[in-house]
């Protein structure tokens, strides 16, 4: 199996990216989502969070309202950082008994070829990088991401906050051992998607390319 990170920043193209892959026969975990499925009502993790960011964060159901929560934890470097503390050592067990599991359940995990993890905060998980064979980054222009953050539904203010708090896109490539530049249309991301695959003779059934 080969694993990878694919980390990017806002409408930086790295949700497309991932989920080509996906369609092409990879494994696709997405952090954002595991990261989600953690908030069960009345588990401590829920309790913490509430209690950090406001018990208003809860849903009617004791969950987590996630809008609410983004809402108070990315508002800052300090709010952001008190997020992952307390949610990162959850993903970073989870991420390593996806990608090393133990013996005893070699026979009941299914094979993949390859196994993408979509990543949208890089810089608190650097860590569990080792983990993986390669950090595939998805990179473009602010402005451009601005643009398609704000197509997609974000306001101009929301979506440049958002950018603020994230790496700058020198950082992001720094921590990238492979870096796809997704200025351009969508069907050039998937060329290059395609020949960063062929690099490693990977997925050669490209039946994921019918959009």
């Amino acid at each position: 199996m080969y694993s990878a990170f694919v980390i990017g920043n806002i409408a930086s193209g790295k949700s497309v990216a991932t989920r080509y892959l996906e369609r092409c026969g990879a494994r696709r975990i997405d952090l954002d989502v595991v990261a989600k499925d953690l908030y069960v009502p009345g588990s401590e993790l829920v309790a913490q969070l509430a209690d950090a960011f406001g018990w208003d964060v809860l849903d009617e159901f004791g969950g987590i309202d996630t809008g609410m929560l983004a809402h108070r934890a990315f508002r800052d470097p300090e709010s952001i950082q008190q997020l992952n503390a307390l949610v990162h050592p959850h993903i970073e067990r989870y991420v390593a008994q996806l990608l090393m599991p133990v013996q005893c359940c070699s026979t009941i995990v299914p094979e993949f070829e390859l196994t993408v993890i979509e990543l949208s905060v890089p810089r608190e998980y650097r860590d569990l990088f080792v983990l993986a064979d390669e950090v595939l980054a998805i990179s473009a222009d602010r402005d451009i991401r601005l643009d398609r953050a704000v197509r997609r539904g974000m306001t101009i203010e929301d979506a440049s906050t958002r950018m603020e708090l994230q790496p700058s896109d020198e950082e992001l490539r720094a921590m990238a051992t492979t870096v796809i530049d997704n200025n351009g249309s969508e069907e050039h991301l998937l060329d290059s998607l395609d020949a960063w695959l062929d690099q490693f003779g990977l997925l050669v059934d490209r039946k994921g390319r019918s959009l």
